[in-house]
């Protein structure tokens, strides 16, 4: 028996203020939850979106939850049905095999930065706090930060970081200030930053250039786009026939890799037919065009101003 439409609106989230599950009615009708079934959730953050799988699992079903975030640990759910691993989502097939865990019924990720990442002054992900350390590390171990991104990427590299995952015109001469500015003084701090791009910055498109700096530093430092593209490929892999994969994502390149496996079953959408032209289906798309967050929800939230959620199914 499968978990139905009804269920959805009844399930009591019990949300810490960590990170408000963006779509959480729609990411639930999407992985239409068998209660006995296996599902993974590859971004844990607040445990929102878990906590409702959770409710809709009974005592025989299985919950796999990721991230890499040792302050994600602070919500972490004491349930046995729930396997959590402390790590990148990269690394899905490794902990599946680990926990003897065979195929998925289904899988969700809720893509990109938390709200609590971006609320944290500590952590560098906003440059709404003028003295921030510039570090953006998704995990805190790991070797490379915003810093050493900002202070050690000659002007080619860093250019191509800029034009690639921040999608920005001024991108090579936005390198050069910032390779300039470095000359004089190191960047280290979200002021730093600010003011060594300050010359491309006005009153009507600050908020937004910015925003695209921030976005594409976090990306390299974090691996996200190809981190994003193996875990989506182990899914692939994992997910049995008629298995859910339920995509969220904030940013027009994060989508375009959801689109792309959908659509052709690779993550490059590279076309490839069989010897009789045909274009092998591996996934069935349930929603032609992604879903967006009510106009209620965005007013309520507004991270999910920018979510783009994709569902399909296994074939």
């Amino acid at each position: 028996m499968y978990w139905v439409e009804p269920e959805v609106t009844e399930v009591e989230v019990r949300m810490s203020n960590y990170h408000v599950p963006v779509m959480l009615k729609e990411c639930l009708e999407g992985l239409n939850i068998n209660p006995k079934g296996t599902y993974v959730d590859v971004t844990y953050g607040g445990g929102g979106h878990s906590r409702a799988i959770l409710d809709a699992l009974d005592q025989d079903g299985t919950l796999i939850v990721f991230d890499q975030d040792a302050d994600a640990l602070r919500n972490n759910i004491e349930d046995k049905r729930l396997l959590f691993c402390e790590a990148n989502f990269r690394y899905l097939e490794n902990f599946c095999s680990y926990h003897n865990v065979g195929q998925l019924d289904g899988l969700l990720a809720d893509l990109g930065v938390s709200s609590y990442h971006l609320d944290e002054r500590s952590r560098g992900f906003s440059f709404r706090f003028g003295e921030s350390d510039l570090d953006m590390r998704m995990n805190t171990e790991s070797e490379i930060s915003a810093k050493q991104v900002l202070n050690t990427y000659d002007q080619p590299k860093l250019a191509k970081v800029l034009r690639s995952y921040g999608e920005l015109d001024k991108a090579s001469m936005l390198a050069n200030a910032i390779v300039d500015y470095r000359g004089v003084k190191e960047i280290i701090t979200t002021e730093d930053l600010e003011v060594a791009v300050s010359k491309f910055l006005n009153d009507k498109t600050k908020n937004k250039t910015l925003a695209k700096i921030y976005q594409a530093v976090r990306i390299e430092v974090n691996a996200e786009i190809r981190t994003l593209e193996q875990m989506l490929e182990q899914a692939t892999r994992l997910l049995k026939p008629e298995g859910r994969l339920v995509v969220m994502s904030y940013h027009s390149l994060e989508d375009r890799i959801v689109k792309n496996l959908i659509q052709t079953g690779n993550v490059a959408g590279d076309r490839v037919t069989d010897h009789f032209g045909n274009l092998p289906q591996v996934y069935k798309a349930l929603t032609k065009k992604p879903v967006v967050a009510t106009s209620d929800e965005i007013g309520l939230n507004t991270r999910a101003r920018s979510a783009k959620l994709r569902i399909a199914e296994k074939i």
